[in-house]
């Protein structure tokens, strides 16, 4: 609306506009705090924890414990860093560093495909729990459905209302698993700081299937739509990026201890074949036939919303090579078609779904620490690019160091995590 136009309106009309804008600031700041957890407990993490839980036992307790440490140090800098400057990624690189955004959109739009193929994945396994379908056709189902809500005009608030009831749901059913499976919880407390068993592929992987790749820059591309950005919202920023951290710190553990519970009771979870689905034999395990179909809803509610956020924010990304992409129905075409070429691969593979869960897991996990390289260049060299002089200094020497270990981590880790895909060594 021009100024012109604002300025002919009478104060009733002025007053429900501006009540209007704060709602639409209010669900876009709630639709990206769910946007980053809905995200980071998707259908990849669930299995991946079913997955290593069932291998590993209470040792894969310290791999929670480092995805949530590192998960606080990227979120809270990336976070800062992209509502500082009102720029989304690929831009705010680009701005640091010439041509690096578009290294890192590209990285982002590569690892968000392959997410986007396991969320996809995710989905079929999820109705073949609820429905007893074909994981294929789950899958086509699940894209479609993903599909229509970008073609709804004001695809935006759709979307932000369709996370927080998915979340609430995938929170509320694996609390009752967990406590209904009674988890060891004093020995997966030990082995939360001393481990039995040290496996950094398996650190990678998660790190990658709850930070990694778009999961890294989802919520703070939501949180630009809120219009309270600039370093004057830094506090209501951290605010928001902090809930979201804590609600998916809480969820991951709570998932672990509902799976290690069924570990530990002596249920042996089939972690092969083309129906294999362990966190669904986990949860079956527990509740029953009954408690199956439920954790189908469940995991097809984390794979739908997963569908939602890898695609919309790796077309986020597609702004760095062009400003026709930047927001609007184009952004939203340019979602769908990125939902589509998942589609379409995920039926054109063999590999069996619950693999695919792992492996982008870990594959988002070695591309992680390339954007944050970067970003701790902004934040160390660049902070006029903040619009500020002032940046803490602790939240530089944590990322610098999470930079660091994800480095490492990805460069012992490539063999064993393109394995799990019967890819190398």
């Amino acid at each position: 609306m021009s100024e012109q136009s604002t300025a002919s309106l009478s104060p009733e009309d002025e007053s429900r506009l501006s009540a209007a804008k704060k709602r639409a600031g209010r669900s876009a700041v709630l639709g990206a705090i769910f946007l980053m957890a809905t995200s980071a407990i998707g259908p990849g993490f669930i299995t991946q924890t079913a997955t290593f839980t069932a291998t590993m036992g209470a040792a894969f307790a310290f791999a929670i414990l480092i995805s949530i440490i590192v998960d606080i140090v990227v979120q809270l800098n990336v976070w800062r860093m992209i509502t500082s400057s009102g720029k989304r990624a690929g831009e705010l690189a680009n701005s640091a560093i010439p041509f690096s955004g578009h290294l890192v959109a590209l990285l982002v739009i590569i690892g968000g495909l392959a997410f986007n193929i396991g969320n996809i994945a995710g989905g079929g396994l999820g109705m073949n729990a609820l429905l007893g379908i074909d994981p294929k056709l789950g899958g086509v189902i699940t894209a479609a459905l993903a599909i229509i809500i970008f073609l709804i005009k004001k695809a935006g608030p759709v979307m932000d209302v369709v996370l927080i009831v998915l979340g609430i749901g995938m929170i509320v059913m694996t609390l009752i698993v967990a406590f209904i499976s009674q988890p060891p919880i004093g020995e997966a407390l030990r082995q939360t700081f001393v481990p039995d068993e040290l496996n950094f592929a398996t650190i990678t992987t998660i790190v990658g299937g709850t930070v990694g790749g778009y999961i890294t820059y989802s919520g703070a591309h939501r949180y630009l739509d809120s219009g309270h950005t600039g370093p004057g919202a830094t506090r209501q920023v951290m605010r928001a990026a902090t809930t979201g951290i804590l609600v998916t710190g809480i969820m991951r553990y709570v998932l672990f201890l509902a799976i290690l519970g069924v570990v530990a009771s002596g249920v042996a979870l089939d972690l092969s074949g083309q129906a294999a689905n362990p966190a669904g034999q986990a949860f079956g395990a527990v509740l029953g036939d009954a408690g199956l179909r439920i954790f189908g809803a469940i995991f097809w509610a984390a794979a739908i919303s997963s569908v939602i956020g890898a695609a919309y924010t790796s077309a986020t990304f597609l702004s760095t090579f062009t400003k026709k992409l930047a927001g609007g129905w184009s952004l939203q075409l340019a979602t769908v078609a990125f939902i589509v070429v998942s589609l379409i691969v995920y039926l054109s593979i063999g590999t069996a779904p619950a693999a695919i869960l792992v492996f982008v897991g870990g594959f988002n996990g070695l591309i992680l620490p390339i954007g944050l390289t970067v970003f701790m260049y902004i934040g160390w060299f660049r902070r006029d690019l903040l619009g500020t002089k002032k940046y803490p200094l602790w939240l530089l020497i944590a990322g610098t160091l999470v930079t660091l270990l994800t480095w490492y981590m990805g460069i012992v880790s490539v063999g064993p995590i393109f394995a799990f895909l019967g890819i190398g060594a």
